[in-house]
Parts: structure tokens; C-alpha cells; sequence
């Protein structure tokens, strides 16, 4: 949805919604046809909330990347990481877990063993970040970074942790490679906070409650308001409220998105697809399974 004048937002964004299944349903903020990117956010979903019944539980199977990094952060549950490299590591709240796919990674992401003896809870956000093109085929990486090793900065009735990249004078310890910001807030009701233009790209996204957008008016649960370049915006919360803010400086040239693909080359997705199709990636140890590569008619998506 395009805005009005003299607003300091320029696109609002009403993600759509799927069901995986059991009722565990995903709300695709980035990318949508109002907005293919935000700074080198390529990729933005919603988790949950949701709660699996004793005996279920999140099962995405082994599956590649390339050219981009995933940075996964929950606000409830628990996720089991597993890649090509051998990381084993659960995520938590307040957790980021931050894989560069570079030349090639795989990963599952599942509901432990032990979780699924009883009702288990998730909700989380889910990004992709484009690689600049130097570090598209830069070797594939994998971190953790507890909540404790996150800045944050509070003030009266806002609490922000700075997840990755710098914002509010803070940085966060994990190794992005391009500048950006994902920065996590909560408000108390009719708490403010001031949000700074310190990115040519910002956007932020409404994760739980009500905030008031200076004129633009007031904005719910669920949607991303992309702002208007070097346009700062001080948010209130009508009742508590969480936000996320992502965004960066534009990316160094258009990119190409199939499938779990991202890449400034065409060609390149096309040569991750046959090495998937021909089982050339390095696969997760201890698992069998994986997802395979669906029909994907036509060319990549150029974005934007």
C-alpha cells in the first residue's frame, strides 16, 4: 500500500500468511510486490505465534543456500540448528543465530526430541541478507551469539538489543559483512522512542501490540512500514508493544532470488540448482532427509 504525502513512511506492507500445516502459519513481510528489499534485507518472516501439541514440532528438512546470510532470532521456544559444517546449536529468546551461506551451506531447523515430550511454543523472525558481491562466494560460516553478548539500550519504558549490525551508537558482536541494522525493541504502554535515519533503507516491522506513527496514524501487529529514504520516525506505543527495525544501505547492484537462492548472477543460481538437483553440496551430518529442489519455472526474480 503507497502512502500519502508528507508521511515519513513510504510504503506500508501487509505480509501474507501461509499454513504450514497443523495450524503453524508464517507472514512473509519481505519479499512482497509493494517491496522487494530493504537494504540488503531480502527476506523477512514471522514465525508463530504457535504452539505444537506433545509429539510435533518444527520439521524444515535439510536444504542450500547460497549468497546470503540467515539470521534467525526468536521471541518464544527453541529451535535446533544443524548445517553442512557440523554446528549443532539451539537458538533460545533473545538468541541470534547467524549462518553465511556464501558458495554453499546446507541446514535443517527442527523442534528437539526432548521438546516434543510435551506442548511446545514458537514464535520468531526469520531473515535473509544479500552478500555484497565480494563476498557472495566467501566460504560458508555459521555463529551464536547469546543474549548477554547483545548490546542494549533502555530508557524510560524502551528496552532495544541491537542483534546485528549498529544503531542507537551500539554494535552488535556478530560478524555481518555489509552495514545494516536488526535491532529488537519493546515499549510500555505509551512509552516512545525515537527512530533515526541512519540507514538510506529502514523499515520497521509491528511484532506484537499497537504503535502510534506520528501522523501517519497507528499501526498493528503484523506490519512492516517502510520509511522514506533519510526519514526518521518516533514511534508510541498505544498498549506494549514490540518492534523490529531492519534495514541498511542500498545493495551494490541488483541481486537474484529462486528458491532459497540469492546471487547477483542469474547464471550462478542456475549453477546452484543442478549442484542441489545433482546432491553437490556438502550435506548435514546424522541426516537422510532433505527437501528436493521443487519445479521453478522461468528466470530468477531480479530484486529490485
Amino acid at each position: 500500500m503507497a502512502l500519502s504525502d508528507n508521511t515519513a513512511l513510504d510504503v506500508l506492507v501487509v505480509p501474507r500468511t501461509h499454513d504450514l500445516g497443523d495450524g503453524f502459519e508464517v507472514r512473509r513481510a519481505l519479499p512482497s510486490t509493494q517491496r522487494r528489499m530493504v537494504g540488503p534485507f531480502v527476506f523477512l518472516d514471522q514465525m508463530g505465534p504457535h504452539v505444537f501439541t506433545a509429539g510435533s514440532g518444527l520439521d524444515v528438512r535439510p536444504h542450500p543456500h547460497i549468497g546470503l546470510a540467515t539470521l534467525t532470532y526468536l521471541f518464544d521456544g527453541e529451535i535446533l540448528h544443524r548445517d553442512s559444517l557440523g554446528s549443532v546449536q539451539p537458538i533460545r529468546p533473545g538468541e541470534v543465530n547467524w549462518m553465511t551461506a556464501g558458495r554453499g551451506i546446507v541446514h535443517s531447523e527442527r523442534t528437539a526430541p526432548q521438546r516434543r515430550q510435551q506442548d511446545s511454543s514458537l514464535f520468531g523472525l526469520q531473515c535473509w541478507v544479500a552478500l555484497p558481491r565480494a563476498q557472495e562466494e566467501t566460504d560458508p560460516g555459521f555463529v551464536h551469539a547469546g543474549a548477554q553478548q547483545l548490546p542494549v539500550e533502555a530508557g524510560e519504558g524502551v528496552v532495544a538489543r541491537i542483534v546485528a549490525g549498529s544503531f542507537f551508537g551500539r554494535r552488535s558482536p556478530v560478524p555481518v559483512l555489509s552495514d545494516l541494522v536488526f535491532a529488537d525493541i519493546t515499549l510500555q504502554p505509551g512509552a516512545t522512542v525515537a527512530v533515526p535515519p541512519e540507514y538510506d533503507e529502514q523499515a520497521v516491522y509491528v511484532v506484537q501490540g499497537q504503535v502510534e506513527c506520528g501522523a501517519d496514524g497507528v499501526f498493528e501487529a503484523g506490519r512492516l512500514l517502510v520509511l522514506n529514504p533519510g526519514a526518521g520516525v518516533t514511534l508510541k506505543a498505544v498498549a506494549a508493544a514490540r518492534v523490529v527495525v531492519v534495514g541498511g544501505e542500498p545493495m551494490d547492484g541488483p541481486r537474484y532470488l529462486t528458491w532459497n537462492f540469492v546471487s547477483s548472477s542469474p547464471d550462478r543460481i542456475e549453477q546452484a540448482k543442478d549442484d542441489w538437483r545433482q546432491q553437490r553440496f556438502t550435506m548435514v551430518p546424522g541426516e537422510s532427509e532433505f527437501i528436493p529442489l521443487p519445479d521453478l519455472p522461468g528466470k530468477p526474480v531480479r530484486y529490485p
